[in-house]
């Protein structure tokens, strides 16, 4: 890849534009994001500077938005916390830029080892919890600022006790501008996300200040910004000699936050990639990232991160290449080099309401409440890595985000999905007997399916479901190993010992649809017993066929007369148990109701004595048919009859269109029918002739009827 900013010039207005914005933006929240780092506001602005210009210059993403953000921020503001240094100070102005040097050569380290695939084993729910945590306690960090008092640091507790304390301090008039800048602020993000209120906010505060000077009301205002270029340092290391006893916590932390940095930005830019049809090179922006952190570092900034909410901004004003950085990076020039003067007038509450706003918009409370509607184990995830950042801190928190990553991935491999399987008469395949209430097993036999790779930390699991599921009666255990896609030596040498154990019961054991290298791993691992006693089969099929049955099948439950070459109406939602499980009733009834719609919508024009120039087959063309299988549609027309009936009791349906409903659901029925019987041509022949007398009893019926009524009113 090329070392230079992919610019594309039909686009160079929008871009140029978004680049503009973007600087205006950063200015208030990189200021309140330096802050949190323990730096002075204006290195802020410096680390929106040359880290923009160097990752326009390396990066792979033609739209991507990095800066000072948030979580970096704060996990440095933590340290610092925990090193006894203050905030502001000299000593952060030194040790904050060497942890961005840390954090760089963490960056080139990962490009070496090509260390991005490590991104994968961080869970959604874990970086939502993290990141969540740490929205939290930044904001309740700055909460004190938004009424007139202090910021503070740590954890909950005493972050909390803080914020009491603070009300000592409370200035009504400092409370109304930081709460009504956020409301302002989150009002406008729903009315109009294109308008960059952040900004609009700040210049509203400076002139608010200049013409009322609310400052003689107690207001706090920011304290001066020096201007001009950033003096170019590299970072001294001997630092770290006069705070030996916190070098394990930098090595750490700056490593944390290189993953978090890595995981979070890798991921955004390349949901970004996927969304606009181009790609990501993962290696070269890890290159990208560690420049970046260099040129922060050398700039005395902290750590620089990808920031999705202006990415999405700029995204909304259609930016199609890296020029939107490189006019960042110019625009913010100005500002340092003209525009830092007015911001001794900027009210401390408005900038804290204003990145106050932004955090709101990192708290992701849509994936909470998603999991804690579908997965209640991931949401636990979720909370344990958010609470452990509010208890623990950030540090910890990402040791336990981490932590519940692997945990995750080595759970559900250690407990996989898996099943006993039985038929449904008629249908081919094998049904997971639980989810299917029409599946039966079949006589004498264990029928069970693994879906996971099997090794030593579940293979217990593995044999105890299949000894659990044995009854006295079960002459054949068969083995669906489809999705075992590897076996390690343990697990082996417990299903030798199982088959060992089952053939001393008089019980055949077979393992079948294993793919081909599975049975090379069983003979390496010394297993090749049960391949030369004939126990692996290459089917499902051929194994039931080595034990005697063919097809159909004896399953349990049915008596030996059952007609398995038709199946009768009450074989039904075979498809759909399969696909909504306990909520396939409930999913039937939504598409029955859905194609009363289509059938009304279809046949609002019939009225009126026309019912004999009706086209049907228009009408069909109109409806969703054959949307499921054919056996559960059998079901849906039973469904669809008792819900017309319904409406004609109720009179909302004309005559008319109760004939047109009745003719269609009877041809449905005839070609469902048709399709069941695989297309034999003398059921076709007797079917058509069926749906014909059908459609001409349905004329004769309506007009007898219309012939009484007639006499009647007569």
């Amino acid at each position: 890849m090329a070392f230079r900013p992919q610019i594309n010039k039909k686009n160079l207005k929008s871009d140029i534009f978004s680049g503009i914005v973007v600087a205006l933006i950063s200015i208030p929240i990189s200021m309140g994001y330096a802050q949190i780092a323990g730096l002075s506001p204006v290195c802020g602005l410096y680390g929106s500077l040359l880290p923009i210009l160097s990752y326009a210059f390396l990066s792979s993403s033609p739209q991507f938005v990095v800066g000072v953000d948030a979580m970096p921020a704060a996990m440095v503001g933590s340290l610092l916390s925990t090193c006894g240094i203050a905030h502001g100070s000299s000593e952060a102005l030194k040790f904050v830029p060497l942890i961005s040097l840390m954090v760089a050569v963490w960056f080139l380290l990962f490009r070496f080892l090509k260390a991005g695939r490590v991104v994968k084993y961080i869970s959604d729910p874990v970086m939502g919890g993290f990141i969540s945590g740490v929205g939290t306690l930044i904001i309740l960090f700055q909460l004190p600022k938004l009424y007139g008092g202090n910021a503070s640091s740590g954890q909950l507790i005493s972050v909390l006790i803080n914020i009491v304390r603070e009300f000592s301090n409370f200035n009504l008039l400092s409370f109304f501008l930081g709460f009504g800048t956020i409301a302002v602020i989150l009002i406008f993000r729903k009315i109009n996300p294109k308008i960059p209120m952040s900004v609009i906010m700040l210049g509203l505060g400076i002139i608010i200040t200049v013409i009322f000077k609310i400052d003689r009301f107690g207001v706090k205002l920011l304290s001066s910004v020096q201007g001009g270029f950033p003096k170019l340092s590299i970072p001294n290391i001997f630092i770290i000699k006069d705070y030996k006893d916190y070098i394990p916590n930098c090595i750490v932390l700056s490593l944390m936050i290189s993953l978090v940095v890595m995981a979070q930005t890798l991921l955004a830019a390349n949901n970004y990639a996927a969304k606009h049809d181009y790609k990501i090179d993962n290696n070269q922006e890890l290159i990208a990232y560690s420049v970046m952190n260099l040129a922060s570092s050398i700039s005395g900034s902290c750590p620089i991160n990808g920031s999705v909410s202006r990415s999405a901004i700029v995204e909304q004003f259609e930016c199609k290449s890296q020029l939107m950085s490189i006019t960042a990076f110019f625009t913010m020039l100005l500002v340092l080099l003209f525009g830092t003067k007015f911001f001794i007038y900027l009210p401390v509450p408005v900038l804290t309401g204003i990145v106050v706003s932004a955090l709101l918009s990192i708290l992701d409370i849509k994936q909470a409440k998603r999991l804690w509607k579908c997965n209640k184990s991931e949401l636990f995830i979720f909370i344990t890595a958010y609470l452990g950042v509010l208890f623990l801190g950030t540090v910890y928190g990402v040791v336990i985000g981490v932590g519940l990553s692997f945990f995750s991935v080595v759970k559900k491999a250690v407990v996989p999905p898996r099943a006993f399987l039985g038929k449904i008469p008629g249908h081919h395949g094998y049904y997971d007997l639980r989810r299917n209430k029409n599946s039966r097993p079949i006589k004498n036999t264990v029928l069970y399916r693994f879906g996971g790779n099997l090794f030593f930390a579940n293979v217990g699991t593995f044999i105890s479901d299949i000894e659990n599921g044995i009854k006295e009666d079960t002459k054949f255990v068969i083995i669906d190993a489809g999705g075992i896609g590897s076996v390690d030596i343990t697990a082996v040498d417990k299903i030798v010992s199982l088959y060992n154990k089952l053939s001393s019961r008089g019980i055949q054991f077979y393992l079948t649809e294993q793919q081909g290298h599975v049975n090379d791993l069983i003979r390496q691992f010394g297993g090749e017993k049960l391949i030369n006693d004939g126990k692996v089969r290459r089917t499902i099929s051929l194994a039931l066929r080595t034990c005697g049955f063919t097809k159909p099948y004896p399953l349990e439950g049915l008596s030996k007369d059952y007609d398995y070459s038709y199946v009768e109406s009450k074989e039904k939602l075979a498809e759909f148990e399969w696909a909504f499980g306990k909520e396939a009733e409930s999913k039937m009834q939504e598409l029955a109701d859905e194609l009363v719609v289509n059938l009304l919508q279809a046949t609002q024009n019939i009225s009126g004595n026309n019912f004999e120039n009706i086209n049907f087959e228009e009408i069909e063309a109109a409806i969703s048919w054959g949307k499921i299988g054919l056996f559960d549609e059998e079901e849906l027309l039973e469904n669809l009859e008792a819900k017309l009936e319904h409406l004609e009791h109720e009179h909302k349906l004309s005559p008319e269109r109760t004939k047109a409903f009745e003719i269609l659901i009877e041809r449905r029925k005839s070609v469902v029918q048709q399709k069941v019987m695989m297309l034999n041509p003398d059921a076709i022949i007797m079917l058509q002739q069926r749906m014909e007398i059908v459609e001409q009893n349905l004329k004769k019926k309506y007009s007898t009827e219309e012939n009484e009524e007639k006499n009647n009113h007569q």
